[in-house]
C-alpha cells in the first residue's frame, strides 16, 4: 500500500516550505519517524520525519523546489509488518490535505487579475507571486494538486503554453498604497509588498547568487517594517567600566562551575527586563486601531550564521536571572547554528535585543523587528577618555541604541526607559547577584 507523504504545516502561520535536501532516494528502506528531507519555511529550518515504515517508491518534489503546505512529496509502499501497526486513523490524517492558510497570509497588493482568481478560492503565497508576475487571471489555471488546488507546477505549465498575458504586471509606485490598505485592513498580521523584479545586466566574471528561502523571508520582512513602522532613533553612552570589572573578576569560576561562558549580554538584557517593567509600552505592539501592551517579556535576540540572521525568543526573560539569560543564550545559539531551532523558539518575541557590539560596530540604526514597537542595539565596549568629576579618565563606554515605532512610542518615554536602562547597568557590581 502507497503512503503519500505530505509537506507538513511547521507553524500556524506557515503555508509552504523549500526542500532543501533529501534525506532518502527511491529504493530506500525507511521505518517510521526516520528523517525524509530537510525543509526550509520562512521561521524555521526542520526536517520531516516518515509517518509509516516501508520502501521509497517516488519522490515527487526536487531539492530546491517551494510547494504548500499539503502538496504530496513522497511516496512510500508500506512494509506488512508496519501497516498493521499504523491505524487507519493516522494514516488518513497523513493523507488529509492540511488546511487552507488564513487570508491574512495572502501577499499584499496582488495584480489585478491574480485578485479575481483568488477570490473564487485560496492561494499559496508562491503561487500567488507567481500569478502577480506574469499578470495571470489564476481561475483559467487548471489545478492537479489535493482537492484540484493549483501548485507552482500549475502555473509553470500554464506560462510556458503561452496562457500568461502578454505584458507581466510591473511594480509601480502606485503598489505601495495598496500594501498599505491591506495592511490597516489586516493590522494583527500585516503583509509585507511583493518583492520587485529588477533586470539587471549580468556581466562577464560577476558572481550570481540565489536568493535563498531565509533570504527572501529576511528580506520581506525588513521590506515590511519599514514600509509601515515610522522608525525613529535616539541612544545614550554607558559608563560600564564597573560592569567590565565584574564580569572579567568572575567570568573564569563562572564557566568552570556552570560550563556557560559569562558574556556581557545577559548583563545587558537583565537590565533592558527590568527596565520594560517600568516602561511596559516599549514592550507592546501596533494593531491598528489599538496597542496592545504584552505581559510576558519576551526577548529576541540575533544569531548570525555564515548565510542568515535568525532571531530566537528567550521566552519569559523577566524571571531569568543573569545565570539563567546567559544559559538560555547559549544555548539558543548553539541550536540556532546547527539548524536545530523549532517554530516556537522563533516565535512569540516582544522586544528584541541585538548585540551588534560583538563584531565592533560603534554605533548603528537597526530596523524594527515586526511587530514589535522597538528594537536596541547593544554596541562595542570601547575604553576612551571621558571627564568624570571634572577629570579626564579613562572607562569602558558603550551606546545603546534605540530604533522605535512612532506610532507606539514618543521620545519622552523611551529618553526615560534609556535614562533607566544606563543607570542599571552603571550600579552594576560585586553586589550584584548572578543567581
Amino acid at each position: 500500500m502507497a503512503t503519500k507523504v505530505l509537506m507538513p504545516q511547521l507553524g500556524e502561520s506557515v503555508t509552504e516550505g523549500t526542500i532543501t535536501r533529501w534525506l532518502v532516494k527511491v529504493g530506500d528502506t525507511v521505518n517510521k519517524y526516520d528523517p525524509l528531507a530537510e525543509v526550509s519555511t520562512d521561521k524555521v529550518n526542520a526536517e520531516v520525519p516518515s509517518t509509516v515504515s516501508g520502501r521509497v517508491t517516488e519522490i515527487v518534489v526536487a531539492e530546491g523546489e517551494t510547494v504548500a503546505v499539503g502538496t504530496h512529496i513522497l511516496s512510500i509502499e508500506e512494509s506488512g509488518s508496519a501497516a498493521a501497526d499504523v491505524p487507519a486513523e493516522a494514516k488518513e490524517a497523513a493523507a488529509a490535505p492540511a488546511p487552507a492558510p488564513a487570508a491574512a497570509q495572502a501577499p499584499a497588493a496582488p495584480a489585478p487579475a491574480a485578485a479575481a482568481g483568488a477570490a473564487k478560492q485560496r492561494y499559496s503565497p508562491a503561487v500567488m507571486r507567481l500569478a502577480q508576475e506574469h499578470g495571470i487571471d489564476l481561475a483559467r489555471v487548471q489545478g492537479t494538486g489535493a482537492e484540484g488546488r493549483v501548485t507552482r507546477k500549475d502555473v509553470l505549465k500554464f506560462i510556458e503554453q503561452g496562457g500568461a498575458q502578454a505584458e507581466p504586471v510591473q511594480p509601480q509606485a502606485a503598489s505601495v498604497p495598496q500594501a498599505a490598505s491591506v495592511a490597516q485592513a489586516a493590522p494583527a498580521a500585516p503583509s509585507a509588498p511583493a518583492p520587485a523584479s529588477f533586470d539587471i545586466p549580468v556581466a562577464a566574471g560577476d558572481q550570481v547568487i540565489p536568493v535563498t528561502p531565509v533570504r527572501k523571508t529576511i528580506a520581506a520582512r525588513m521590506v515590511q517594517s519599514k514600509h509601515e513602522a515610522p522608525h525613529a532613533w535616539t541612544m545614550v553612552e554607558v559608563d560600564v567600566t564597573n560592569l567590565v570589572n565584574f564580569r572579567n573578576q568572575i567570568k573564569d569560576e563562572f564557566k568552570r562551575k556552570e560550563g556557560v561562558n559569562l558574556t556581557f549580554l545577559p548583563f545587558f538584557i537583565k537590565a533592558v527586563v527590568e527596565a520594560l517593567k517600568e516602561y511596559p509600552m516599549l514592550n507592546s505592539t501596533w494593531a491598528g486601531d489599538k496597542i496592545i501592551v504584552k505581559k510576558n517579556v519576551n526577548i529576541s535576540i540575533a544569531v548570525a550564521t555564515e548565510d542568515a540572521l535568525y532571531v530566537p525568543v528567550i521566552k519569559d526573560a523577566d524571571q531569568k536571572s543573569i545565570y539563567g539569560l546567559a544559559k538560555a543564550i547559549e544555548d539558543l545559539a548553539a541550536r540556532t547554528r546547527a539548524g536545530k531551532l523549532t517554530v516556537d523558539d522563533m516565535s512569540g518575541g516582544t522586544f528584541t535585543v541585538n548585540n551588534t557590539g560583538s563584531f565592533g560596530s560603534v554605533l548603528s540604526m537597526p530596523i524594527i523587528n515586526a511587530p514589535q514597537a522597538a528594537i536596541l542595539s547593544v554596541e562595542a565596549i570601547v575604553k576612551r577618555p571621558v571627564v568624570v568629576n571634572d577629570m579626564i579618565a579613562i572607562r569602558s563606554m558603550v551606546n545603546l541604541c534605540l530604533s522605535l515605532d512612532h506610532r507606539v512610542l514618543d521620545g519622552l518615554i523611551c529618553g526615560r526607559f534609556l535614562q533607566s536602562v544606563k543607570q542599571k547597568l552603571e550600579n552594576i557590581g560585586p553586589e550584584t547577584k548572578i543567581y
